[in-house]
C-alpha cells in the first residue's frame, strides 16, 4: 500500500526517505529539509518518507536510554529548536502502528501522507505523546483525512504490516544503510545536514552545512 513516487509527467517531483518514526536523526533531516523547501518556494516537491523499521532492521527493540543520549546530543550541539517535548519515560515503544498509518496515508495521496509522517514525529518529539496510543493515531488520520478503520486489535488505517514490510524489502534492495536515507532518482544521501562521530564514547554531533546545500541542490534546485 506505500506509495512510490509517480513517474507522470504532470505529477509533482518527489523525494524519497526511507527512515524509522521514532529516529531522532530523521526528524532533524526532515524539520531542515521542509524548511529549505519552504524558503526555496518548491514546496510542490513531495516527501515520500518510507518505512526503514529499525526494531525490525536491528532485530532489537529501540532503547529508549541510547535515544535520550542522541536527542541530548542533538539538542545541544546542532538542534536547539527542536525535541521540546521529548522525555525516555514516554518514548513509544514501537513504530509499526505509526508506520502502518503513514502507509495507509500516502495509499490516499502525496499530501496526506507527508502531513501524517511529519506529524507523528511532531507529536513524539515536541509534543512527548505515545504515538503507539489509537487515539493519537486517530487524530492525526483525522486531521489528514485518513478514514479511521480502528478496531480493538487493529490501530487506525487501512494499511498492515505487510506494507510496513514491503517498504523495508525495498529499502534493503536499494541499499537502505540507516535511517534517514534519502533518494531522488538514482542519487541517495543518508543523513545529509550532520556529520555524526564519537569522541571517547561521547557522541558528537554536527551540522555539514555544505554537503546539505549539494543535497537540496540535487533535490530542489539552487
Amino acid at each position: 500500500m506505500s506509495a512510490p513516487p509517480s513517474t507522470s509527467p504532470t505529477a509533482p517531483r518527489t523525494i524519497e526517505v526511507f527512515a524509522d518514526l521514532r529516529c531522532p536523526f530523521t526528524h532533524v533531516g526532515l524539520h531542515r529539509l521542509v524548511e529549505r523547501r519552504h524558503a526555496l518556494g518548491r514546496d510542490h516537491v513531495a516527501l515520500v518518507v518510507r518505512a526503514w523499521p529499525l526494531e525490525l532492521v536491528n532485530a532489537a527493540p529501540l532503547d529508549p536510554a541510547a535515544i535520550a543520549e542522541e536527542v541530548d546530543a542533538l539538542r545541544h550541539q546542532v538542534a536547539p529548536d527542536l525535541f521540546s517535548g521529548f522525555s525516555p519515560d514516554r518514548f513509544s515503544s514501537t513504530s509499526l502502528p505509526g508506520l502502518r498509518l503513514v502507509a495507509g496515508a500516502y495509499a490516499l495521496g502525496l499530501e496526506p501522507g507527508e502531513r501524517v509522517s511529519l506529524a507523528l514525529r511532531r507529536a513524539l518529539f515536541e509534543e512527548g505523546r505515545d504515538i503507539t496510543d489509537p487515539a493519537v493515531l486517530r487524530e492525526v488520520g483525522a486531521e489528514a483525512g485518513v478514514p479511521d478503520t480502528a478496531s480493538v486489535t487493529a490501530p487506525v488505517s487501512a494499511a498492515t504490516d505487510e506494507d510496513v514490510l514491503a517498504d523495508w524489502r525495498e529499502g534493503q534492495r536499494r541499499g537502505v544503510i540507516g535511517s534517514p536515507h534519502f533518494f531522488v532518482g538514482e542519487d541517495s544521501w543518508f543523513c545529509p545536514s550532520l556529520d555524526i562521530s564519537r569522541d571517547g564514547g561521547r557522541l558528537r554531533i554536527a551540522s555539514d552545512p555544505a554537503e546539505f546545500d549539494r543535497f537540496v541542490a540535487a533535490c530542489l534546485g539552487s
